[in-house]
Order: structure tokens, then C-alpha cells, then sequence
């Protein structure tokens, strides 16, 4: 019976030596396969976070790739925006010029209308303007032929001016008026002025220098260079007049009154009683 006993007693110690040992061998499998299968794990983390950043790294290649893409079409659309601006302000400014332009080119259209209808005033004016203008030369030149004889060659040579102007094609006709209005001025001034000069003189076809005197066109008065002869036009009889010695002190001093080398002063001088208006 006791020997029974031991015998189950070693047996059940046998069965939990058993049980101890494959405890242990099935901890150690399972710790083992934990092992294996941490580290297959962290290969395939591994693995994973290598494909993660090779993905990163193909991101941010395309997405500078795509930044420098933007950059360059930015750059592009600033370029052509400047380039729209600068033509906008070139259209602007060509714009203001053609239409000033278009504004003096109706302007000198209608200048060339209002030119031409003072073209055809002028034509018509002309037709009676040009005919008096001749008529006043030649009522000039027969007033100094019938007037006192002072200054002859220069009137002489007003008048055959006048005459030549008046041919001419090159003049305006308001120039041509203006020159016949300032020869009858220069007329006019004679009568209100005094003059004194030497000049050349035939008498009975005798040439002689001699000092004239005008006053106005009242009197004209000649004397000799030697003041021997002194003489006076008589514009009815159309010829000298020779004086008395009384007249040869008084023409002298006129004389230097009109030279301003003697101050104003009364003179006896012989001066055509006035004739009655006709």
C-alpha cells in the first residue's frame, strides 16, 4: 500500500515536472514568437516609414516644382500686367493726339472755307480797289507838277515807285494801299513843316547850287551860296522871282531857323496873298 502510495505520489511529481516544463517550453515559444513577431513589426514599420518618406520627399519635389512653375507664371502675368499698363497709357496718350488732331484739321478746314470766301470778297474788292489805287497815283503825280517845285527828284522818284508798285505781282494789295496812303502823308506833312536845303538849280540854262527855304507850300525861296541873289517862286507864273536886298537878311536868317542853328523868330518874308475857294 505504501508503495502504491509512492508510486502515485511520483507519479503526480512526474505530471507537474511535465507540466512545469511545458509551461515553461510554451512561454518560451510564446515569448519567442513575441520576439518574432515585434521584430517582423518593426520591419514592416521600418519598411512603411521608408515608403512614407520617400512619398514626403516625391511631394515636396513636386510641390517646389510646382512652386517654381507658379513663381514663373507670377512673374509672367506681372510682366504682361506692366506691359498692359505701359500700352494702356501709350493708347491714352495717342488718343489725346489724334483727337487734337482731328480738332486743328477741322479748325484749318474751316479756316480754308473762311479763306476761301474772303478770296472771293477780295477778287470782287480788287476789281474796284486796283483802279482807284491808279488813280490816286496819277492824282498825286499831277498835284506835285502843279505844286511849288521844292524837292523835286525825290517826289519824282515817290511817284515812279508807286507807279512800279502798283505793277507788281509779288505785293498785296494791302501793301500797295498802304504805300499810296503813306506818300500822300508825306505829302501833308509839307504843308506844316519848314525846310532847308542846297540843291542844284537852272536858271536860263544855267546850273547853280544854291540854298533853298520852304515854308510850308506858301513860300519858296532861294539864295545864292554868296547870299548876292536871292529870289522867290511865283507858283502862278510858274517861275523864279528874283527880290529886293531887303529880302536877302530875312531868307538868311530863315535859313538858319530851318538848319535849327538860330532859335524861332518873326521874319519878313514874301508870302502869295490868299486866293478865294472855289
Amino acid at each position: 500500500m505504501r508503495a502504491a502510495v509512492l508510486s502515485w505520489q511520483r507519479i503526480t511529481q512526474y505530471q507537474g515536472a511535465v507540466m512545469v516544463r511545458n509551461a515553461k517550453t510554451l512561454l518560451l515559444a510564446t515569448a519567442l514568437g513575441m520576439i518574432l513577431g515585434a521584430g517582423a513589426q518593426a520591419a514592416g514599420n521600418k519598411q512603411k516609414l521608408k515608403s512614407a518618406v520617400s512619398t514626403q520627399e516625391s511631394a515636396e519635389k513636386a510641390a517646389a516644382a510646382s512652386q517654381k512653375k507658379i513663381d514663373s507664371i507670377a512673374d509672367q502675368t506681372d510682366r504682361m500686367l506692366t506691359e498692359y499698363k505701359l500700352t494702356m497709357r501709350q493708347y491714352d496718350a495717342l488718343k489725346g493726339y489724334d483727337d487734337q488732331v482731328a480738332r486743328i484739321v477741322k479748325s484749318q478746314n474751316e479756316e480754308l472755307a473762311t479763306i476761301d470766301a474772303q478770296l472771293l470778297e477780295i477778287d470782287t474788292t480788287n476789281q474796284g480797289v486796283i483802279p482807284l489805287m491808279e488813280r490816286m497815283v496819277d492824282t498825286l503825280e499831277k498835284f506835285v507838277a502843279l505844286d511849288v517845285p521844292f524837292l523835286p527828284e525825290e517826289r519824282a522818284k515817290r511817284i515812279a515807285g508807286l507807279k512800279a508798285l502798283l505793277d507788281r505781282a509779288d505785293v498785296t494789295v494791302s501793301e500797295k494801299y498802304r504805300r499810296i496812303m503813306e506818300a500822300y502823308q508825306v505829302e501833308m506833312e509839307y504843308g506844316r513843316t519848314i525846310e532847308a536845303y542846297t540843291d542844284d538849280l537852272s536858271v536860263n540854262g544855267k546850273k547853280r547850287s544854291v540854298d533853298f527855304l520852304r515854308i510850308g507850300r506858301m513860300t519858296l525861296m532861294y539864295q545864292t551860296l554868296d547870299k548876292k541873289e536871292t529870289a522867290v517862286w511865283d507858283n502862278k507864273k510858274r517861275a523864279w522871282q528874283i527880290l529886293p536886298e531887303e529880302y536877302r537878311k530875312p531868307a538868311m536868317l530863315g535859313l538858319r531857323i530851318a538848319r535849327k542853328q538860330a532859335p524861332p523868330d518873326l521874319i519878313k518874308l514874301p508870302v502869295p496873298a490868299p486866293e478865294t475857294a472855289q
